[in-house]
């Protein structure tokens, strides 16, 4: 191992280009020997310290990894289909379907929507005849909701363009499906067509960043483009689904971003995170047993980049970033500082009303069809400028519902229920919830001025049908909020009665008067609508 160490340090090894390898899967399976374990020659900004510098090792590392994901990978839905479909188009629709799926999604939340989804929809040609409601439908809670209506317009690409036959290379599949990049293809190909590619996400950016040291901002063009480097080289030829399946599944389940597993992982004695870690214990170690200070160095004998030190390495961590012993293996990767969330505040109300047949029923408008939340439903809703006085927002709220209620908002009761915090990928978003129970005829309810405004679908749902309807987990919360202060008081085991007759509230609920019934001009919307005191 010496020699492969000086070799690294040297800049010795294989330096000669594959790049992203990406064949026909007929002509991978027929040479699969042609595959090189090289990498493109590294610049003078990269050191090959953070390469892997030798055939051998390389072949180690394959061998260690897919023994390890032979016998310890999970039982996974999408694995099995993937294992036992024979149809390439079928087997490629159930991977990509779950690939989508589990972009920035855990894999015990998909696990239930994927087989939903392929139970309903088991083929590309069933997808595509699907309505975007259906799909938003059976999407909703799972969030990043643009992923599920992009999956149907890539469907119907597929079946109008190219008769129903998935695109056979990564590079196709990048190239003509709608929110397939590079990471999905590589998946998709390398295990449902056998092409010889690797794949990059954030499981396979850990394990790399702790395996070769690279401590440089994993997001950054270079750094980016090595770790596909590096990827394309180590996938094994022979296995190439399989390969980068437990390239990810390493980084799921043991190499974890904190608290790793060290002691598990198949991989650490080619990881030089790891090799650095023990080194530093075994000096930590002497220094305890009081070993006198002739007898082993002032500092562990670690291996490092020998272009760490002049600042030159754009792999290496910045010189202001010190490893941190109290972190170990975790100081890889190193991120730039994530952007805080924009906080906004949104006002939403329940708008209800007693339906035919006396059931409540509830009033949700559907979203624009781009934008956060496209074509998903929620109650009705206004956001709240950040210069608004509490005046001015409430004014523009009861403005907003009374344009939904029409003439019947006079005989209701504007009530404020509380507030319910959602956190999307950018935005820190409050919702301010009131609720408003609506009296008279239920065709009057936004009825009398639909002609004369130009609004979003609406529709009008019971609980039940709001629960199967295509609404955010956000918009869920809200229903939660509401439904918790309408059955407060109800006694264990009797079922959920809101009292109409008195008033009801309670703390952190608005105060009005007991008589809703007068026109609504004859109270002081001040006080009507004055949150509750230390809102």
């Amino acid at each position: 191992m010496s020699k492969l160490r000086a070799a690294a340090r040297s800049g010795r090894g294989l330096q000669q280009g594959a790049g992203d390898v990406r064949k026909s899967p007929r002509r991978c399976r027929e040479n699969v020997s042609s595959h090189k374990d090289v990498l493109p020659p590294v610049s003078a900004q990269q050191s090959a310290y953070h390469l892997f510098s030798h055939p051998a090792e390389i072949e180690a590392f394959r061998k260690n990894l897919l023994a390890w994901y032979d016998k310890c990978k999970r039982d996974l839905p999408w694995r099995k289909l993937a294992a036992s479909e024979s149809d390439t188009n079928r087997r490629a629709y159930a991977v990509w379907v779950s690939e989508i799926m589990l972009q920035q999604t855990q894999v015990a939340t998909v696990i239930d929507f994927y087989n939903r989804w392929m139970q309903k929809w088991p083929t590309l040609q069933a997808l595509a005849k699907a309505s975007l409601e259906d799909v938003n439908e059976l999407w909703a809670g799972l969030g990043y909701y643009s992923r599920g209506k992009r999956l149907q317009e890539a469907a119907q690409k597929v079946v109008s363009e190219r008769a129903g036959q998935m695109p056979g290379t990564a590079e196709e599949l990048q190239k003509l499906l709608p929110g397939v990049g590079r990471y999905t293809a590589g998946a998709i190909a390398s295990i449902s067509y056998g092409q010889v590619t690797g794949v990059v996400d954030g499981n396979v950016i850990r394990v790399l960043c702790r395996v070769r040291c690279i401590g440089a901002d994993s997001s950054s063009p270079a750094v980016g483009n090595r770790l596909w480097d590096l990827a394309n080289a180590l996938v094994d030829p022979a296995r190439p689904g399989d390969f980068n399946q437990a390239m990810m599944e390493l980084g799921a389940t043991v190499c974890t971003p904190r608290a790793p597993l060290c002691m598990e992982c198949p991989v650490k004695h080619h990881c030089r995170a790891s090799c650095r870690v023990e080194k530093e214990l075994e000096f930590a170690s002497r220094r305890l047993l009081g070993q006198a200070a002739s007898s082993f160095p002032q500092a562990p004998d670690l291996e490092e980049c020998a272009a760490a030190a002049t600042g030159i390495c754009s792999l290496c961590p910045p010189a202001t970033e010190p490893w941190d012993s109290s972190l170990g293996v975790a100081n890889f990767p190193r991120r730039a500082a994530k952007k805080q969330p924009r906080a906004e505040r949104t006002a939403t109300c329940v708008l209800e009303r007693r339906g035919h047949r006396r059931e409540p029923e509830y009033l949700i408008v559907q979203r624009p069809s781009s934008g956060l939340l496209a074509g998903l439903w929620e109650f009705p809703s206004l956001p709240w400028g950040p210069e608004q006085k509490e005046k001015q927002q409430t004014e523009a709220l009861l403005g907003h519902v009374q344009a939904w209620a029409g003439e019947a908002v006079a005989r209701g009761c504007l009530r404020y229920v509380g507030e319910v915090g959602h956190v999307f990928s950018h935005i820190h978003q409050t919702y301010v919830v009131y609720s408003l129970l609506l009296g008279g005829d239920p065709e009057m309810a936004s009825g009398g001025r639909d002609k004369e405004l130009e609004r979003p679908a609406f529709r009008w749902v019971t609980q039940a049908e709001f629960q199967k309807s295509a609404v955010s987990t956000a918009m869920k919360k809200v229903w939660k909020v509401f439904e918790q202060q309408s059955c407060e008081g109800r006694g264990p085991g009797k079922g959920c009665k809101r009292k109409r007759g008195a008033d009801p509230l309670h703390v952190g609920q608005l105060k009005v008067e007991a008589d809703c019934s007068r026109p609504l001009r004859q109270l002081s919307l001040e006080a009507f609508l004055k949150a509750p005191t230390g809102e």
